[in-house]
């Protein structure tokens, strides 16, 4: 007999991000309006709502006027700044080349957006579902996936608290909690721990192209007041990027701050490609430089992307339970943006869950849900870009961009392209060491561009030290007999944190070495390492960053 206490929930969700929230709020809402008793509970890895949460952002607010209409005046923070002017750069190393709104389609220009921290849109979103009687439990990180007999999922439970490295009990130890539901939905973000699992066990994604990622960094800075425009939002493309797809983000938000970021396509194939030295370089460009000069690094954080767009979903529904937000994966990657397909997702999932709970058909596969997000907006927009990713993979930042605008337009007009390009999953991508050539970054100035440990400091990062590793090394011996010769170890760089390092070269005894307590929780390792053996599974709940505006 388990140890663990046991709470029956009607719905548990998994990850108190937009998505998750979005849906227990819905729930609540109907079962309000048809005067019943419904339970939902939310549970958060991080130690509160939104310590977790990253991303630029400029929200499309088309969800949530259908999940709240009247939220621009309840006091929500996505409503303080709207955006007032969009550009697009080229960047080349000294210059730019603004693009013309006439060349992209309407719904790129950002018209009706809002920017700000999506933190503290979620920590907003929270209070309206506590408002509604939904029970959030931050700090709780689920940790295992519960079955039924008959394999289908019956909930999940929490992690064991007080376990050190060894797997021993310390005197603190508290077993972790069962929550059982009659539906659990994973609203975990991008590659989350357990939503692989769920993949493999139910096959939900053998009819789905490969998912593929990218690594978002993010840094907030209080800038000269003189050169903070309110609602100003800038796009970048082209240099420094030369042996990979992506770009870089200036929104200008609340309070004097802005929120600058650097995108980098996990698909890349330069083994020595260092995606946090490529951010920190950008940032060096004149016209991005101008505007940090004079203004103080206030926050930084990093997470992976989800980029592989409609034909990287998986199957969504499965006995027990639904995946939905970036679990699933909805961001519209030309657009930069995933809040609002993410609470639709949510949303539609709740309106399916409650109808089957109505219905007394508690065990059913929700296939409504998988069949009405398939014919929703999502869908619609999902479809218009969805071969906007692959061809930037496949052909580079400057002719993948003109394609991708061609198809984009194409498919605005509904004569689209007849043809869904696929995907490689990220890892298979990179080139042996021997084949590629060396990058020279140049060393931080402190004022600009920063290292790495310097960096997370300001991402609030914090492990308990004394626990089981959360970076699972399937082969302890593949890091140096393997990718040390073949790729001069990509985890050196690709990491964004500095957890990976391999030391003792210069005494002829390389050996690989894992600073878990430095860990942001962006998943890249999992998504990027050539032989896919590291596997991240969570921590102790509470543990990673403590993110207060991002």
């Amino acid at each position: 007999m388990s140890e663990r206490d046991s709470m029956p929930y009607d719905i548990v969700i998994v990850g108190g991000g937009p998505a998750g929230l979005s849906s227990a709020i819905r729930l609540k809402q109907l079962a309000n309006e048809a005067g019943r008793e419904l339970s939902v509970c939310v549970l958060e890895k991080g130690s509160e709502i939104g310590a977790h949460i990253l991303s630029g952002a400029v929200v499309d607010p088309k969800a949530l006027d259908e999940l709240l209409p009247q939220w621009r005046d309840m006091g929500c923070p996505m409503a303080e700044v709207p955006v007032t002017d969009n550009q697009h750069w080229f960047l080349s190393k000294g210059g730019k080349i603004s693009m013309p709104h006439i060349m992209t389609p309407g719904w790129m220009h950002n018209k009706g957006t809002y920017t700000g921290s999506l933190g503290n849109l979620c920590r907003w979103l929270a209070e309206q579902a506590e408002g509604l009687g939904v029970e959030i439990f931050p700090g709780f990180a689920a940790a295992e996936i519960l079955y039924h007999e008959d394999g289908s999922v019956k909930g999940v439970a929490t992690g064991d608290m007080g376990v050190d490295r060894e797997g021993n009990r310390k005197p603190d130890y508290q077993p972790g909690l069962e929550l059982h539901a009659r539906y659990t939905f994973f609203a975990e973000g991008a590659r989350g721990h357990l939503t692989k699992i769920l993949k493999r066990q139910f096959a939900l994604d053998a009819d789905s192209e490969p998912q593929v990622y990218g690594l978002g960094m993010k840094e907030l800075w209080d800038i000269d007041p003189a050169k903070h425009k309110p609602g100003l939002v800038i796009h970048t493309q082209g240099w420094p990027l030369t042996d990979a797809y992506g770009g870089g983000f200036l929104y200008h938000q609340a309070n004097g701050q802005v929120a600058l970021g650097f995108v980098v396509g996990l698909g890349y194939r330069n083994p020595y490609l260092y995606p946090f030295e490529e951010f920190q370089r950008w940032k060096q460009h004149p016209e991005i430089r101008k505007y940090l000069e004079g203004g103080r690094r206030v926050s930084y954080g990093a997470r992976a992307i989800n980029e592989g767009g409609w034909q990287s979903i998986p199957t969504l529904a499965f006995p027990g339970g639904a995946l939905i937000g970036c679990s699933a994966g909805f961001v519209n990657v030309p657009r930069i943006k995933g809040t609002h397909t993410a609470m639709k997702s949510g949303m539609l999932a709740a309106e399916s869950a409650f109808a089957a709970i109505q219905a007394e058909r508690s065990s059913d596969v929700l296939d409504d849900y998988e069949a009405n997000l398939r014919s929703s907006w999502i869908a619609t927009e999902l479809q218009l870009v969805k071969n906007a990713e692959p061809l930037l993979s496949k052909f580079g930042n400057s002719i993948g961009t003109v394609l991708a605008g061609i198809d984009m337009w194409m498919r605005t007009l509904k004569i689209g392209l007849p043809f869904t390009m696929k995907h490689k999953p990220d890892a298979e991508k990179l080139w042996r060491k021997d084949v590629s050539r060396k990058i020279d970054y140049p060393k931080p100035d402190g004022v600009i561009s920063f290292d790495r440990l310097s960096s997370v400091f300001l991402s609030n990062t914090n492990h308990e030290e004394d626990q089981p590793v959360h970076l699972q090394l399937k082969n302890p011996e593949i890091p140096i007999s393997y990718n040390l010769p073949l790729y001069d170890e990509p985890a050196q760089r690709y990491c964004p944190a500095g957890v990976y390092e391999v030391v003792g070269l210069d005494e002829g005894e390389p050996r690989f070495q894992i600073n878990a307590q430095n860990c942001v929780h962006c998943k890249t390792c999992d998504i990027k390492d050539p032989t896919q053996n590291i596997n991240w599974v969570v921590p102790e709940g509470g543990g990673g960053p403590n993110y207060p505006n991002m």
